[in-house]
């Protein structure tokens, strides 16, 4: 199992930390389904794979509205899912739109077609991409992984140009010694 990037929970035996176990509840039946176990053959943002991705906006999501007491259960059902595509992005001829409104489409399709999914889990799906989309979330829930779903992007990308960054450096300390 992966764990969320940054995150210090033990993901390899959820049990038994009671919040981890509480996240692993709101994911059954979906969290080992073989279509959403595909995406960990495609990747979404640099080194990170699009399950990755997925399982990092999920924790998150699900945190901060537990945190809040609002929808934890649906954020993060709707986190796990909001990307559940398989095709490359990076690929124009894929495309027949603009990825960004066609994605959710299609990954709400894809996860209609796996589990039931209620009003807030289907418009967190179909919403995260905005303000790209025109259309704005109508529960908190989904803002929160529409948001989440942007901070996680750029801290996937940052990780690998930081990772570069501190290689570089210590090439030029061990260099320089």
């Amino acid at each position: 199992m992966h764990s969320a990037i940054g995150s210090r929970k033990d993901f390899s035996n959820m049990d038994e930390d009671q919040l981890l176990a509480e996240y692993k509840d709101c994911l059954e039946g979906i969290l080992d389904h073989e279509q959403v176990l595909k995406l960990d053959l495609h990747t979404q943002h640099c080194n990170t794979s699009r399950l990755q991705h997925s399982i990092n906006v999920s924790y998150y999501s699900f945190l901060i509205c537990y945190k809040m007491g609002w929808d934890y259960r649906s954020a993060a059902r709707a986190g796990l899912l909001h990307d559940l595509y398989f095709y490359d992005w990076r690929v124009k001829k894929y495309i027949r739109t603009s990825h960004s409104s066609w994605h959710p489409r299609i990954a709400l399709c894809n996860a209609k077609k796996i589990t039931e999914l209620n009003k807030v889990e289907i418009d967190a799906i179909e919403k995260h991409m905005w303000p790209c989309t025109p259309v704005p979330p109508r529960y908190i829930e989904s803002y929160v992984i529409t948001f989440v779903d942007k901070i996680c992007a750029v801290c996937e990308f940052t990780e690998r140009k930081y990772a570069q960054i501190a290689e570089n450096f210590r090439r030029k300390r061990s260099f320089a010694s």
